[in-house]
């Protein structure tokens, strides 16, 4: 069955839906309204560039401590900030998934995303256990910050592109999804 021209209003999103083989839009006509209406719509359009900011951030004294041997306190301190950002946007992405589509996490528009940002709060956890137990090198430490990282620039990479499917089905206002 061939699909509508992914830039005609109404179309829908191939692999976006809920039952393997259908095809279903990311939201339906009332989860879209749910969307458009909540104030975590906003919280999330707010905190995915300020997460992304201290994300660069946090990455250059990262790369400046595994590079140079400089910085140690400065790049922990970094990492654990992203992480803080990182949990206050998983909380806030959870409220707003159980406010427009009734469950609190892995809704099925949003499913993949939701396990690979499971990955991410596992790296970042695991590098808060490491720093606060002691446990192994700075080196070692820093590196399982990049691992998380670069799950995190995936994640963040699968929010943009369902951000910009939910665009494309058209009848949607400039406001952010979940990140």
């Amino acid at each position: 069955m061939d699909q509508a021209s992914p830039v005609e209003p109404g179309t829908t999103v191939k692999g976006a839906g809920h039952e393997r083989g259908n095809t279903r839009a990311l939201y339906t006509a009332q989860e879209r309204q749910r969307r458009d209406e909540s104030v975590w719509t906003v919280v999330q359009g707010v905190l995915a560039p300020v997460q992304f900011l201290v994300f660069l951030i946090s990455l250059g004294l990262v790369i400046r401590t595994l590079t140079t041997g400089e910085g140690a306190f400065a790049a922990d301190v970094s990492i654990v900030i992203k992480t803080l950002v990182l949990y206050t946007i998983m909380i806030t992405g959870s409220i707003w998934e159980k406010v427009v589509f009734g469950k609190w996490l892995f809704a099925p528009s949003f499913f993949w995303e939701d396990v690979f940002s499971m990955l991410v709060l596992a790296l970042h956890s695991l590098y808060l256990v490491l720093l606060f137990g002691g446990i192994g090198t700075t080196e070692q430490r820093l590196l399982v910050a990049l691992a998380g990282y670069a799950a995190y620039v995936i994640n963040a990479g699968q929010f943009l592109w369902k951000l910009r499917m939910a665009r494309l089905e058209g009848n949607t206002p400039s406001r952010a999804v979940a990140a």
